[in-house]
């Protein structure tokens, strides 16, 4: 079995999921929010540094994936965000986590069947693939499925084959 974290960056809020993938069994083992707390950008990302190495401690993925972000009209708010991102990136490397990244399209194809699903229809498809999920929020859904993205186009899926295969 392997642990993958999936990752949506957000300079207010960084959701993060968690599944365990064997073969194309998914299961849903945590998600959350990270909320960044302070009065400046420095001690925003300091926050959510925190946090999310908290639970890269906790729950010990084996493979992190993370959101690409599209550059929007607003260029300040895009490089705020590709800040947050840089730490959604940083926390599992400094675990020693191999970090995959997808665009969102990639991301909602893979899990709504259509690239441009809005944040409902990810939500319900999540819930569909991982049974009885309890999701803390929409950026969580979205961590989710940036999980199970993972699962199915990254290493993930041929990795526990791999490991199942050695057990055996």
């Amino acid at each position: 079995m392997t642990r993958v974290i999936g990752i949506d960056p957000g300079l207010r809020t960084l959701g993060w999921g968690i599944i365990d993938v064997s073969g194309s069994r998914l299961v849903h083992v945590a998600n959350g929010l990270c909320d960044s707390k302070g009065s400046n950008l420095a001690t925003r990302l300091l926050s959510l540094h925190s946090q999310l190495s908290d639970v890269m401690r906790r729950y010990a993925p084996d493979l992190a994936a993370v959101e690409q972000t599209f550059v929007n009209r607003d260029g300040a708010s895009s490089l705020k965000l590709g800040q947050a991102r840089g730490i959604a990136l940083l926390v599992p490397a400094q675990a020693g986590v191999p970090v995959g990244e997808y665009a969102p399209n990639k991301i909602k194809k893979t899990v709504v069947g259509v690239g441009h699903a809005d944040k409902v229809q990810i939500a319900h498809m999540v819930r569909m693939q991982l049974p009885g999920v309890e999701i803390a929020g929409p950026d969580a859904a979205d961590a989710l499925a940036v999980a199970i993205c993972h699962a199915h186009h990254g290493s993930a899926g041929a990795l526990a084959t791999a490991i199942q295969r050695a057990r055996a």
